[in-house]
């Protein structure tokens, strides 16, 4: 035992493929029950942003066309993610490190690294949006006014958290759920009272601007279409049986969170941020309420934005990205390091100013994951057939080191149906996921993309530490007997 320990330390050390963060997760290490999976993803849907979802699509359709739009959209992406969501219950392995099988040991680092930012880029936003909200309240409680100084103490916090590892974001997240919730029926009756006192009838209110219902249901599908490729990260946590051959069995913890929770609290926050809009013409219910209230409404509504902003922010941005660079700077950058660095990023890229441009943004970012997550479901299920040589990912000259670590099917799929998606960006969604499915599967079995199957001494030495659960549809590594 004593002599595998210090192989597996030494390789640590000296392969580029292995840090701590990266490495499969032992079934024993699994902490995330089925309820507390569900408060992460109740957590995560109530964020501020989504407000303005609701409230961009009720400027030019009827409030109930509005949410049965987003809640399909919702229903639909939940069905991609938890496909994707099998490689972390299965593998045990994060989203980067799965990407190797399809992109190549290095070419991994151009999607991943891509998505990386889009999560720091998300985390500016949502410190921001809570910085915002935080400094009107205090500002308006004590007269302090400086909204820089709150985004910095607010993203402090949150990284510090979300290093105290997942069994902390778990935590959070099932404090946060049900305080979200209850404050957000509170939430719904406040703002459907100031449209009943001026006079608008919520469900019967009608704008004039210029939207269709498939843009919407189609940047609602990009809202959370970062998380349907990178879900690996979180639910290499889940709880799952051993030797649990039955993907439905196997995924049992993940169809409530992603096909009931992630819909409707999505659809009902949304519901809230468009009976803003209508109420009082601000999409924001934060401040609309904030301008209506007293100290106490103005406590009760900083309880909502720290746990809003802070619980989603941790599994669903800091989390992806720090994983992301940790892939790409392994060994030398660590979880921690990788946490810093996303919270820098997401600050660099002045996230006040993407704000006034979310509809752009989400459809140029989800034209790109679209494609990776057309790419990630065709190589998963259907030239794998979810059986993975998860060993092989952490070889440098092994299976996947394809053309100097790079793959060319994965990399021309990307390419090209993220280039189209972008060109059709009214359906940039569904465009993009088809189209590098399609190509990257020709070029697969038709093409010269294929990987080998060589055995190096890297195999060999974790094959010594990790030994499969599910022989039948693939691994689920867990921890030999020594």
């Amino acid at each position: 035992m004593a002599q595998t320990q210090v192989m597996d330390e030494t390789s640590r050390g000296q392969s580029r493929l292995m840090e701590p963060a990266i490495l499969p997760v032992w079934l024993n290490q699994r902490a995330i029950s089925n309820r507390g999976y569900i408060g992460l993803w109740i957590s995560m849907a109530v964020i501020i942003a989504t407000f303005q979802l609701g409230a961009g699509g009720v400027a030019g359709l009827p409030l109930p066309i509005v949410i049965a739009t987003i809640f399909f959209a919702n229903l639909l992406l939940g069905i991609v993610m938890a496909m994707t969501a099998d490689i972390g219950t299965e593998h045990g392995i994060s989203f980067a490190v799965y990407l190797r099988a399809p992109f190549g040991t290095v070419g991994t680092h151009i999607p991943s690294i891509t998505r990386g930012i889009v999560a720091a880029i998300w985390f500016g936003i949502q410190t921001y949006l809570g910085a915002l909200a935080l400094n009107g309240i205090f500002s308006y409680l004590t007269g302090f006014d400086n909204w820089v100084i709150w985004y910095i103490g607010f993203a402090v916090l949150q990284v510090i958290n979300t290093a105290m590892g997942i069994r902390a974001v778990e935590r959070l997240a099932k404090i946060a759920a049900p305080a979200i919730m209850a404050i957000s029926v509170w939430m719904y009756f406040t703002l459907d009272g100031l449209a009943t006192a001026s006079g608008k009838d919520i469900w019967s209110f009608a704008g004039d601007a210029e939207i269709s219902i498939v843009a919407l249901f189609v940047a609602n599908m990009a809202f959370w279409s970062s998380l349907a490729v990178d879900i690996p990260n979180i639910t290499r946590f889940l709880k799952v049986e051993a030797g649990t051959k039955s993907f439905f069995k196997r995924n049992k913890n993940v169809f409530l969170a992603q096909f009931i929770a992630l819909p409707v609290v999505q659809s009902w926050i949304a519901l809230i941020g468009a009976v803003s809009f209508i109420a009082a013409g601000d999409w924001n219910p934060i401040t609309v309420i904030q301008g209506q209230g007293t100290g106490i409404t103005l406590v009760v509504l900083l309880v909502m934005v720290v746990l809003a902003q802070w619980s989603t922010n941790t599994s669903a941005n800091l989390i992806p990205a720090a994983l992301t660079f940790v892939n790409a700077g392994a060994p030398w950058i660590t979880y921690a390091m990788g946490l810093v660095l996303a919270a820098i990023v997401g600050t660099l890229a002045m996230p006040w100013l993407i704000l006034d441009h979310l509809f752009t943004y989400l459809g140029l970012y989800g034209a790109m994951l679209a494609s990776l997550g057309g790419i990630m479901i065709c190589d998963y299920f259907v030239i794998r057939k979810r059986r993975l040589n998860v060993p092989e990912l952490y070889e440098e000259e092994g299976q996947f080191k394809y053309i100097a670590g790079c793959n060319p099917a994965g990399l021309i799929a990307w390419a090209v149906g993220g280039a189209l998606a972008i060109y059709a960006i009214d359906l940039s969604y569904f465009v993009g996921f088809f189209t590098a499915f399609a190509l990257y599967w020709v070029l697969m079995k038709h093409g010269s993309c294929r990987s080998s199957n060589r055995m190096s001494w890297c195999t060999q030495m974790m094959r010594s530490i990790w030994q499969p659960a599910s022989t039948a549809t693939g691994y689920i590594w867990t921890v030999r007997a020594w």
